[in-house]
């Protein structure tokens, strides 16, 4: 991977070390005075410096004469990686919809325990995956098709309605998709909170906004085409539990929201709210969660494109060196978040 050429053998002792399990899948440790080889996360005691080498991944271990350690199973890992990145391969490949007992005996586990695996590394079940893979085939062909209707036989539908239905729930329709949130009512407020003064709007099926220092020109800039209201007493308790949730971030799962983007985005905006409080990932592991580790630049874009602060957590994502990296409302508040969530 990318982010193992960065390292050294000394960086690397220190996240063996400190049991990082961000850096799992980046490299293993040989202990060769045991024979063995495991993740750096795994809860062993250390092993004497002397005694430690490091390499790429299990195969180039196993090539030295060590064998997985049963306490941390690296070798497990990778095969579940290798089955993850199998089926994604698969579900691009086919435009028709691929059976979970066909990817299961393609992939040697049984269809209960790939679901879990799959759902694990991306966030989204093999059917949820296939139905993102059409969507965004829609969503790019709704840029170019002369109508919607054709785009969306374009991308595979069988008819329209298909696709209103698959869309159900997952933020603004197709046309206000199209249209920079044509025909909706935002209702927005900027919130005091601990940490900045907080902007915040909402349709009537979620937020939609959560930015910093930031008001209602910046509002009608990102959605040029909505209509703005002040926020009144029906969102006085939504506002307050978004509140909530930026003095304690990690909090607030059950805040409903009202997103607007791609079917990509989307995967990269769910990835996000997977990543457990206190943990960071860098772009590239994203993108490998999401079935292509080429692909860290767009979901870079995808991370700068959510409008949702702290609920889409972006300010999880790091630097491939370990920094803070940039943050779209200064390096300063996404350090405080991160505080708050017990990474100092």
């Amino acid at each position: 991977m990318e982010r193992n050429q960065q390292l050294d053998d000394e960086a690397r002792w220190r996240i063996a070390l400190a049991k990082d399990r961000r850096f799992d899948g980046v490299f293993v440790t040989g202990v060769h005075s045991t024979g063995i080889y495991c993740r750096p996360s795994c809860p062993a005691r250390a092993p004497r410096r002397e005694n430690v080498r490091f390499y790429p991944g299990p195969p180039e271990a196993e090539a030295a004469g060590l064998r997985a350690c049963k306490r941390c199973a690296p070798d497990q890992q990778s095969r579940e990686e290798a089955a993850v990145r199998a089926v994604i391969d698969m579900l691009r490949q086919s435009e028709a919809p691929v059976r979970l007992d066909r990817l299961g005996f393609a992939t040697g586990y049984s269809p209960a325990h790939l679901q879990r695996l799959f759902t694990r590394a991306t966030g989204l079940s093999p059917a949820a995956y296939q139905r993102a893979l059409k969507q965004a085939r829609a969503d790019e062909a709704l840029s170019a098709a002369g109508s919607v209707t054709e785009a969306l036989y374009m991308a595979g539908y069988a008819a329209p309605s298909r696709f209103y239905d698959a869309r159900k729930g997952s933020g603004m329709a197709a046309a206000v998709w199209r249209k920079g949130g044509a025909g909706q009512v935002l209702h927005w407020a900027v919130v005091e909170t601990s940490v900045a003064p907080m902007l915040v709007a909402a349709t009537d099926k979620g937020v939609c906004l959560l930015a910093f220092n930031e008001g209602e020109a910046d509002l009608r800039r990102r959605f040029p085409q909505a209509r703005l209201e002040p926020a009144g007493e029906p969102f006085r308790d939504l506002f307050a539990r978004v509140a909530a949730a930026v003095e304690q971030p990690g909090t607030g799962h059950d805040i409903p929201l009202d997103v607007q983007g791609t079917a990509f985005q989307q995967r990269v905006w769910q990835a996000l709210r997977a990543i457990p409080p206190g943990e960071t990932r860098s772009y590239g592991e994203l993108a490998a969660l999401l079935g292509n580790p080429k692909a860290s630049r767009a979901v870079g874009g995808a991370n700068g494109a959510n409008h949702v602060a702290v609920l889409i957590p972006c300010h999880r994502v790091i630097a491939a060196d370990g920094g803070l990296g940039g943050y779209a409302y200064g390096t300063q508040i996404k350090a405080e978040l991160l505080k708050r969530e017990g990474r100092e």
